[in-house]
């Protein structure tokens, strides 16, 4: 079995690798013709920008995915190498198409369309080549997919997880794939949605299309939590143990149905040399972890936390990295044996880096920065909880319908933090 580079089991990724081209018009386009910007080669593809993410806050995972040997394969491979993260995962064939990605950015650097040829993930990354590496997804602290797999793949590859008892992620990668969550959700320990993939995900896991997509509006952080609440809470229902909720700039909601800072991988699993030793280190001496005093078993707790987050503000270059580096924040922070409230405000912080550069990942991240920016987060985390009324005899709206009853022992815990959006990082 391949190990990490000092012997250990390391976190798996599981996803598309993807060549992405992005198009940045430098005033507001026009239809039916083009218009003066900038075209970039960007490296791409959810589960890749990920396990860079990871790589370069010293998590490196075993990476699983597809290339082909077409320019677009050779430029992602090339870099892949240079970047010194493993091939040994990457399936290579001549008649591999290398996902491809075409992002139209509007003046703000926010995707206005887009056009995605990644039918090869589905195709050539079956559940036989996954199977190959079944010794490091059982042996990893902590399995990340995201949803360009197919429906065989997901159910592959988390299965292969079940059966040591390897937490798992789910990224949605967009909302029509966010409802492949369907099949597999049992075996789901994180998911990381935006509102739209919320709601897309929540009906592909009801009998019906019981949500209607959300309309913002310029509305309150509460608000929005209020709105999308029932379609948060099916999710946990249904096996989801911790929802990531990112919330564009408004930062992200962390939803639980316990404490959240009761789970984490045990230190037999934990991942960290360098980076991300120091990383561990600096958020632990002065963040400890036991922010609730009344920490309870994430997965026998009746209680709903949902944690509001703020986004850091920055210098905006460009969008597009920016939730996938939340991700590889976390998952980084989670393996380094950090728990789930720093390990948001390291993804947080991760997510900052990535919008101040024109690529999808910075080509390194600064463990002062990034540590700062995390600390400025947890510092304002609030040490009590916000007790709403128990469920009982409580109807929540569906579609605009009231929709019976919930259970009567299950109390809502929300915390928002909506006075502190306006925090400022380093």
């Amino acid at each position: 079995m391949k190990q990490g580079k000092y012997g250990e089991a390391v976190p798996v990724v599981i996803g598309g690798m993807v060549l992405d081209i992005q198009a940045t018009s430098s005033i507001p386009p026009h239809p039916r013709t083009t218009c003066p910007g900038q075209v970039h080669y960007v490296q791409g593809g959810v589960a890749r920008n990920i396990a860079e993410c990871m790589g370069k806050l010293g998590t490196g995972p075993f990476f699983i995915s597809v290339s082909g040997f077409d320019m677009a394969g050779t430029l992602l491979l090339e870099y892949w190498k240079s970047a010194k993260l493993p091939t040994e995962g990457i399936r290579r064939h001549q008649d591999i198409k290398t996902p491809t990605v075409c992002h139209i950015l509007d003046v703000t650097g926010e995707v206005a369309a887009g056009v995605a040829s990644v039918e090869a993930v589905e195709k050539f990354l079956t559940p036989e080549w996954i199977q190959q590496f079944k010794h490091m997804i059982r042996s990893a602290p902590i399995l990340m997919v995201d949803a360009n797999l197919s429906r065989p793949a997901l159910e592959a590859s988390c299965r292969l997880a079940a059966e040591s008892n390897i937490p798992v992620w789910f990224e949605p990668v967009s909302i029509a794939k966010s409802k492949r969550i369907a099949p597999i959700v049992e075996y789901i320990t994180f998911a990381s949605p935006n509102e739209d993939e919320l709601i897309a995900m929540a009906n592909a896991l009801s009998s019906e299309n019981l949500f209607c997509p959300i309309e913002k509006n310029k509305c309150s952080t509460d608000t929005l939590f209020q709105m999308l609440k029932p379609a948060i809470w099916l999710l946990l229902q249904k096996g989801v143990k911790v929802l990531v909720l990112t919330i564009g700039s408004e930062g992200v909601i962390l939803c639980t149905k316990g404490e959240p800072n009761s789970w984490r991988i045990g230190l037999e699993k934990s991942h960290r040399h360098g980076f991300s030793q120091q990383l561990f280190e600096t958020m632990t001496s002065s963040s400890p972890s036991n922010w609730c005093t009344d920490s309870k078993v994430l997965e026998r707790s009746p209680n709903f936390l949902a944690v509001h987050f703020p986004a850091l503000s920055a210098s905006v270059v460009r969008l597009t990295g920016a939730g996938d580096c939340l991700v590889g924040g976390m998952l980084a922070s989670l393996s380094a044996g950090l728990d789930v409230m720093q390990s948001v405000a390291i993804g947080i912080a991760a997510a900052k880096a990535s919008v101040e550069v024109d690529s999808n990942v910075p080509s390194q991240f600064s463990l002062e920065t990034i540590t700062v920016n995390g600390h400025s987060i947890l510092q304002v985390m609030p040490r009590l909880y916000i007790q709403l009324p128990k469920l009982c005899n409580t109807n929540l709206s569906y579609n605009g319908q009231e929709r019976g009853k919930r259970d009567a022992s299950l109390n809502f815990l929300a915390v928002t933090i909506s006075s502190f959006l306006s925090i400022h990082g380093n």
